[in-house]
């Protein structure tokens, strides 16, 4: 085996690994002495270093299967591993390795996807069947706020831990939640709760406090609505507030103060919404396929790569949220 070549390969352009992480790759066959060195600069393949921060799947609803990942280096959008029934008015939480996904549909049912091979599998069901409900949480924990089952809205929430897939209750919300939308960072999520029994479409948010599991009244958004998504990072939450409105709010968790962020470029409504530390990738749902990119620093809002088929009432989880999953 020739010694002077990196992978064995004769060529005017030298064979390289393409990174650390367990799905980069280094072709050919190699000597320990390159393989070592290639090591100490960092860049040898690794099992079990998972790179964060660079995808985002979305179910796209509208009772289908269809999985998008999205690519937030080069804006591209792919087919991702289906689910394994057809998805509407579901949510989805998730950390460096996995989404979790609870399908609605009224359905006890949640499916895990592991990023790395595109992996659908099942997951613990929640407690009671969750439709149009909304979910955050940090690296070892999702938050599932279950939405409408049964006789109508309800205040009940799941934990959902990642490690060992145990499903347990939550400390519930203060009012019942239906079409909301949550965000949070590796201490609280926040929850717009939508629509609320007795009282309509409504502008109340819930702070839960992953350490004690506490919830409790915080401050509002700017208007009344349901159907909101929203996506962060470690230091705000973006929500957009959905009924069709344009509106977007910034949630600083420091300090717990809403105030008004970039407009979207449409109307949203039941759209659903991932990110990394930088961006925040928003599909606004209207059965459309138009998904817009928030830039956190400079409040900057742009066009997006558009979905494979028009999107409602889907969900989508990201490997890269700093302060949850990086």
């Amino acid at each position: 085996m020739p010694r002077a070549y990196q992978g064995s390969f004769i060529t005017t352009t030298p064979i390289t690994p393409s990174g650390p992480y367990q799905c980069s790759t280094a072709s050919g066959v190699w000597t320990i002495e390159q393989m070592v060195y290639w090591q100490k600069a960092g860049l040898w393949p690794t099992a079990g270093n998972v790179q964060t921060g660079n995808l985002a799947i979305f179910a796209i609803g509208n009772s289908t299967t269809t999985r998008n990942k999205y690519t937030y280096s080069g804006d591209v959008n792919a087919s991702a591993t289906a689910s394994s029934a057809a998805f509407y008015g579901g949510s989805a939480a998730g950390n460096a390795t996995v989404g979790i996904f609870a399908l609605g549909n009224s359905t006890t049912t949640r499916n895990k996807y592991t990023y790395y091979g595109d992996v659908n599998a099942s997951a613990t069901a929640s407690s009671p069947a969750s439709y149009f409900g909304s979910a955050a949480g940090n690296s070892t924990v999702g938050i599932f706020a279950l939405g409408c089952f049964g006789s109508g809205p309800s205040t009940t929430r799941n934990a959902y831990t990642y490690s060992g897939d145990v499903n347990a209750s939550a400390t519930a919300s203060n009012l019942t939640s239906y079409g909301g939308s949550a965000a949070g960072n590796a201490t609280v999520g926040i929850f717009a709760l939508g629509y609320v029994c007795g009282i309509g479409n409504s502008s109340y948010r819930n702070k839960y406090t992953y350490s004690g599991c506490v919830s409790a009244s915080t401050t509002s958004a700017s208007a009344n609505a349901q159907g909101g998504s929203a996506a962060g990072n470690a230091t705000v939450g973006i929500f957009a507030l959905g009924s069709s409105y344009t509106t977007r709010n910034k949630y600083t968790y420091s300090g717990c103060v809403s105030a008004s962020a970039t407009a979207s470029s449409a109307g949203s409504y039941y759209g659903s919404a991932a990110g990394n530390s930088t961006v925040g990738i928003f599909a606004l749902g209207n059965c459309t396929t138009t998904r817009n990119k928030y830039t956190y620093s400079g409040d900057v809002n742009a066009s997006a790569t558009a979905s494979s088929a028009a999107s409602g009432a889907g969900s989508a989880a990201s490997n890269g949220t700093t302060g949850v999953n990086a």
